[in-house]
């Protein structure tokens, strides 16, 4: 039975997840671009406790919507605040104007970022959770229950690897790791479009070539996009062509 084009995203999803060499970044970062690929998000993020049992935002598929996921712990209320306090998944809720909301104020804020549902997950290292995974839709019917067993195990794989990383590194280390890839993540989203534009080629298949050419050559990725986005293509890049 040939295979669909839903079930090899999952299987590439869950390939890159398990991968040996990913640091803590890149495997928050594959987790969140790939739920939101596979369930047709507007975007997924991920949170993670600190030291002090504190929660914050960490990253998100999509930086325009990093703002919105945050502010579920500036608000104290929210998907990822509930699923976090609860250490269970949080089913599908959908966001309506003008109607009694379970969150009043990021419910604001979610409507007018275009969000008309919102579902959560918790993130697990070992038995202990330490975050949550939050899509965010802008299809009322979308994510549909059962796409939260698939977010689960997928968060599942991703806590995983975290609890193997935890051997080596503090959760504050990780979290730092994290934070700074918020940044780095601004560049290489820019590096994708000049790469994009330069090449004639779809941002996605410009990503997998930074990844490629970072990889072959054993230079992080965000420093391969920032030479980019100060005017240096590597010629292998363009080689490609």
């Amino acid at each position: 039975m040939p295979a669909t084009e839903r079930e090899m995203l999952v299987a590439e999803t869950v390939l890159r997840l398990a991968a040996h060499d990913q640091e803590v970044p890149d495997l928050v970062h594959d987790l969140t671009t790939g739920l939101a690929a596979l369930l047709g998000l507007r975007a997924a993020g991920v949170a993670v406790l600190d030291e002090a049992g504190k929660a914050d935002c960490l990253t998100t598929s999509d930086p325009a919507f990093l703002p919105l996921a945050r502010s579920q712990f500036e608000l104290g209320e929210g998907p990822a605040v509930d699923c976090i306090r609860s250490g269970a998944v949080l089913p599908p809720v959908t966001l309506r104007a003008a109607v009694p909301q379970r969150w009043p104020w990021f419910a604001a804020q979610a409507l007018r970022a275009g969000i008309a549902r919102v579902a959560a997950v918790p993130l697990r290292a070992g038995e202990h959770t330490v975050g949550a995974v939050t899509l965010f839709s802008g299809n009322p019917v979308v994510p549909a229950a059962q796409d939260l067993r698939l977010t689960q195990v997928l968060a599942d794989a991703a806590g995983a690897r975290l609890s193997q990383r935890q051997a080596l590194r503090t959760t504050n280390e990780i979290i730092e790791q994290l934070q700074t890839a918020l940044t780095s993540r601004v560049v290489i989203e820019q590096a994708k479009g000049i790469l994009s534009a330069h090449l004639d080629i779809h941002v996605d298949e410009a990503f997998e070539r930074l990844r490629s050419h970072a990889r072959a050559r054993r230079v992080k990725l965000s420093e391969l996009a920032g030479r980019i986005v100060q005017g240096e293509i590597p010629s292998g890049l363009t080689a490609l062509a």
